[in-house]
């Protein structure tokens, strides 16, 4: 085809169905990821005052919270920088506790259609944090993921605003308050998993066998020495190994048929 000729019309409405695909899965996103950045900015705003009195800068705090997005490396981070923490200690100390967005990635990467090209999966993995991930997993079919994109263009500055706001306002809040906002995120756990779990028994099992087997890791006496971010890990695995043995997912060609 000669250069500068124009599409067929069938090429200009592949295109012109793919692009409204992608911008309807856009906005959904950014509809979902709404309610997210209102929690993340509860939660970061407590992480801000904490910051500030560790002595980090609003720049520095803000530069913190859009690289990591994660609340217990980010106050991990924060326990090491008082204690003058070499690099080394701080890498792996994030590397034990942030090594569950490994395996979400993982999983969502399985759920994107074949071809999908590395910058797609690079960009999303950059933002795989628990309620993202939540939902895009529970997306209907293959996951677009310009409906991710949505949520992230959403989540990330309320995670970041909140954290900038929280060092500008320093000690202005009362502590009950600091107090109330610290427990948000914990909402939010729940409102990822509570709706799919009461249409689910198979979930609903998997969220109970899960918040029994961490209430025993974290009682049994020759587990004390493990840190918290391992037990995660471990008993995701095994929990997400033994529900894939029990109830192994149908593939492809089984769900068509």
């Amino acid at each position: 085809m000669p250069f500068g000729v124009m599409l067929s019309p069938v090429h200009r409405t592949e295109r012109g169905v793919g692009s409204n695909m992608n911008d309807t899965e856009w906005r959904q996103g950014l509809r979902d990821g709404v309610p997210i950045a209102l929690g993340y900015f509860a939660v970061s705003f407590s992480f801000g005052i904490v910051a500030r009195n560790a002595g980090l800068t609003a720049c520095q705090a803000g530069i913190m919270s859009a690289t990591n997005m994660t609340s217990a490396g980010q106050f991990a981070a924060l326990g090491l920088i008082g204690t003058s923490a070499g690099f080394l200690l701080m890498a792996l100390t994030q590397l034990v506790i942030n090594m569950r967005y490994a395996l979400m990635s993982a999983a969502l990467s399985q759920k994107l259609p074949p071809g999908t090209s590395t910058l797609h999966r690079l960009l999303l993995a950059y933002c795989v944090t628990d309620e993202i991930f939540g939902l895009s997993a529970l997306r209907p079919g293959r996951l677009d993921p310009h409906y991710t994109y949505g949520l992230m263009v959403v989540a990330v500055p309320g995670w970041t605003l909140g954290t900038i706001a929280g060092v500008v306002s320093g000690d202005l809040l009362p502590e009950r308050l600091l107090s109330a906002l610290g427990i948000a995120i914990y909402g939010m756990f729940i409102a990822v998993v509570v709706p799919p779990a009461r249409h689910n028994r198979r979930i609903a099992a998997v969220v109970v066998v899960s918040m029994a087997a961490s209430l025993i890791a974290a009682h049994l006496p020759f587990l004390n020495g493990v840190s918290d971010g391992a037990k995660v890990i471990g008993l995701t695995l095994l929990i997400a190994a033994g529900a894939a043995f029990l109830d192994p997912h149908a593939g492809e060609s089984d769900e068509k048929s």
